[in-house]
């Protein structure tokens, strides 16, 4: 006679328990997986949030920009964290840092960036040169800035601000007083307010700091040279054997012959022909005369 087993309640739910157990550790494994960084990479990207977005609503567009793993489960985290209102203006975020660090940085309006403009100025770039860059990348006119550059009366207002513009930028010879005191560099700017004024003063901030090693030499000399090598030269090699050629001329009292000077003279580029008359015309810069004027 074959006994009959009693069903065990305890037995069913303690097994049942285990399998909802098995479940939400596996559904709270998944969560943090996709709502985890979805890569390594910590380069910043911008991150753009227009008027009338909501932390809800941008999914699609961090999604987009792989800055968030999947899209349902940031609004999953977006619906049990309810985050506060999100502000508009541009963002830096990565895609390393998961959707928990995405979510805090847009909430916190310190992290804010309004609408900016980049200006990058190369090495060996001249004041109409640049002004032709920062007219293309702002509202700034390559005229405005240049008349700004040119503006002694301005200069002089703020010369006690930056140690190393000494008198000597306003020698009558020179074309443009800050010429060569515009560090190369990558610039950034508020678009909509930026102005000649603004941009000159943030490039000279950077200048100092870039020159202060420098701050017991003759840095208006130094400038002056070393735009001469740049444009003579372009590897690093070259300059080394452009600058000892012009120091060995100096030390013995000869005229520099760079035809750069005489081609800034005439205010061309090094892709136009040169005159007979602008080669020879003696000046403040054509260092092809033994004698400037």
């Amino acid at each position: 006679m074959k006994t009959v087993r009693k069903f065990s309640w305890s037995k069913f739910l303690l097994f049942l328990l285990i399998l909802v157990l098995i479940f939400i550790i596996t559904v709270i494994g998944i969560f943090l997986v996709e709502t985890g960084p979805v890569s390594s990479s910590k380069k910043m990207k911008v991150f753009k949030v227009e008027k009338g977005d909501n932390f809800y609503n941008i999914g699609s567009k961090l999604k987009k920009q792989n800055l968030i793993k999947s899209e349902f489960f940031y609004k999953i985290y977006i619906k049990l964290n309810q985050p506060s209102e999100l502000g508009a203006g541009n963002y830096e975020l990565n895609e390393a840092m998961g959707t928990e660090k995405v979510v805090k940085v847009l909430k916190d309006k310190k992290n804010q960036k309004i609408d900016e403009v980049q200006v990058t100025i190369k090495e060996g770039q001249n004041i109409a040169e640049i002004g032709e860059v920062i007219e293309k990348n702002t509202k700034v006119t390559k005229e405005e800035f240049i008349n700004a550059v040119s503006d002694r009366e301005y200069i002089k207002s703020i010369q006690s601000k930056y140690w190393f513009l000494t008198d000597s930028i306003y020698n009558e010879k020179i074309y443009y007083p800050l010429e060569g005191y515009l560090f190369p560099d990558t610039y950034s700017f508020e678009k909509e307010s930026v102005n000649a004024k603004k941009i000159i003063e943030k490039i000279l901030e950077n200048t100092e700091k870039q020159f202060e090693p420098y701050k017991d030499k003759n840095i208006h000399d130094i400038l002056t040279l070393a735009s001469l090598i740049e444009k003579e030269a372009v590897t690093k090699e070259d300059r080394k054997l452009v600058s000892s050629v012009f120091y060995n001329r100096l030390n013995s009292n000869m005229s520099l012959g760079s035809d750069v000077t005489t081609y800034y003279a005439a205010k061309k580029s090094l892709k136009e022909s040169l005159t007979a008359a602008e080669l020879n015309e003696c000046n403040g810069y054509n260092t092809r005369c033994k004698t400037m004027k």
